[in-house]
């Protein structure tokens, strides 16, 4: 299946030094905000959003550029910016980045090797795969990312178990009175 070719390949093509500097940039972050632009860096940067606040790290995500600018340039030392871009090239993110960048805050990126975006972050998880032909299937980008998410939200959440532990407990408490339902589920389904 494509699904299992793209996920294999992320795995064997992923650089594992840069994934763990990103996860120890991750959990010391005091306020992490997700960009992206387009649909399918839009939607990762959403998720990544999303697993991440899970964590106890205060995250959003922004997929406007003008929006974008405007957040950033509140960051500073102890703040990450991490765009997501399967190009590289969407000029807002790499003008977001040096913002960010101008006053302090960590830059990380997830998208192409050698792209403009991955030169301007101080940090990049770089993956090139090639794309199904088919335009009518899921992009491999989108499916690699979102496995490159999981991999990152997972190691921060080992590096501060106790934080997390914590934080999730808090969530899963907030919906058992919603759903009346205590069996294991996934948290925030």
């Amino acid at each position: 299946s494509a699904l299992i070719n793209t996920l294999d390949n992320t795995r064997r093509s992923l650089n594992m030094d840069q994934v763990s500097q990103t996860i120890a940039v991750l959990a010391e972050a005091k306020r992490v905000a997700f960009l992206g632009v387009g649909g399918g860096s839009t939607n990762i940067a959403a998720e990544a959003a999303t697993r991440f606040f899970r964590l106890g790290i205060p995250a959003e995500s922004q997929s406007d550029g003008y929006l974008q600018r405007m957040l950033v340039s509140t960051f500073g030392p102890g703040d990450v910016v991490f765009a997501i871009s399967a190009s590289g090239l969407p000029q807002e993110l790499i003008d977001s980045v040096a913002i960010a960048r101008e006053y302090g805050a960590a830059t990380l990126s997830l998208t192409r090797t050698a792209s403009p975006l991955a030169s301007a972050c101080d940090l990049a998880i770089t993956i090139d795969l090639p794309e199904n032909p088919d335009i009518f299937k899921p992009t491999a980008s989108r499916h690699a990312f979102l496995a490159i998410i999981d991999v990152l939200a997972s190691g921060v959440a080992r590096t501060r178990p106790e934080q997390t532990r914590e934080t999730l407990r808090r969530i899963r408490s907030s919906l058992v009175v919603v759903f009346n339902d205590t069996r294991p589920t996934p948290i925030g389904d």
